[in-house]
């Protein structure tokens, strides 16, 4: 990989995988409008570990508060601690089982067109707007139970789909429960720690049965994603204590527009294939 490719993919990942406007619509653009060949397996996987570093750079307390609550669940201890990482790691199983019935049926190649990634970016980023419009800001994640924990997680099984956007998806059913914005977002980032883990290790595994060599610009890559992903939490955290999600709304928007534009070649010298991959 050139230089500027490997600025461009970090920052692009590091921002668009925490930010809900869906990553998934950015990567398909970048070659299309660079024209730069795929990164490889080892970078995207190196990428996933740098967006994995930064949340648990920026959320370092709660981090350490669910590393000994996990410790006090296997001691079958119970508390606020020991809780949250139980309902954190139950949440995660939705995503996981939808993953692995995508990939074992066959699917996950057959949902990736350029076009879903499009309506998605639309549908997802309306409801998302919506539910922070009509969804009360009463709660705080200190009161979260089972129930809600388990709607958020099998919300994030929708994220597998592309254009969806996990911490968008996350967020608005955060919100239509009325947990308050920053405290939607929170517990977004802590439970995609799981989840980026996990993603991080299936492709490592397809890494390593690829058989590739790894790329010298890789580490550059997950370093750069790092710094780009913790300014990218940094900016939503600000964000959310301030401003509604129809900022973000109208991003989407803006990127399906440009999706549809660039797929129906109504741009000139621009043109995308219906796959995504």
């Amino acid at each position: 990989m050139t230089i500027e490719q490997i600025i461009v993919l970090a920052v692009v990942q590091g921002i668009t995988e925490f930010l809900p406007i869906s990553s998934s619509g950015h990567l398909i653009l970048i070659p299309a409008l660079t024209g730069w060949p795929d990164q490889g397996v080892f970078t995207d996987v190196i990428v996933h570990l740098g967006s994995l570093l930064a949340v648990l750079v920026y959320f370092w307390r709660d981090v350490i508060r669910l590393t000994f609550g996990a410790f006090d669940l296997l001691r079958l201890k119970m508390n606020d601690n020991s809780r949250m990482a139980l309902y954190i790691a139950l949440a995660t199983v939705p995503a996981v089982a939808f993953g692995i019935f995508l990939k074992l049926s066959g699917w996950i190649e057959s949902i990736r067109s350029v076009e879903l990634v499009a309506w998605n970016a639309i549908i997802f980023g309306i409801l998302l707007y919506a539910s922070d419009a009509i969804g009360p800001q009463l709660k705080k994640m200190e009161q979260m139970k089972l129930p809600p924990a388990l709607i958020i997680g099998f919300a994030q099984a929708l994220a597998l789909i592309p254009g969806t956007s996990r911490s968008g998806i996350t967020m608005t059913a955060a919100r239509l429960l009325g947990f308050e914005r920053p405290e939607a977002a929170r517990f977004s980032f802590l439970l995609g720690i799981p989840a980026i883990a996990g993603a991080g290790a299936f492709v490592w595994l397809d890494f390593l049965e690829s058989g590739e060599s790894i790329p010298s610009g890789a580490l550059l890559a997950g370093c750069l994603t790092f710094f780009a992903a913790l300014a990218a939490i940094a900016f939503l955290m600000a964000v959310v204590k301030r401003m509604s999600f129809l900022i973000f709304m109208l991003y989407r928007l803006a990127l399906a527009a440009i999706l549809f534009a660039m797929l129906h070649g109504l741009i000139p010298g621009y043109q995308l294939a219906a796959s995504a991959g």
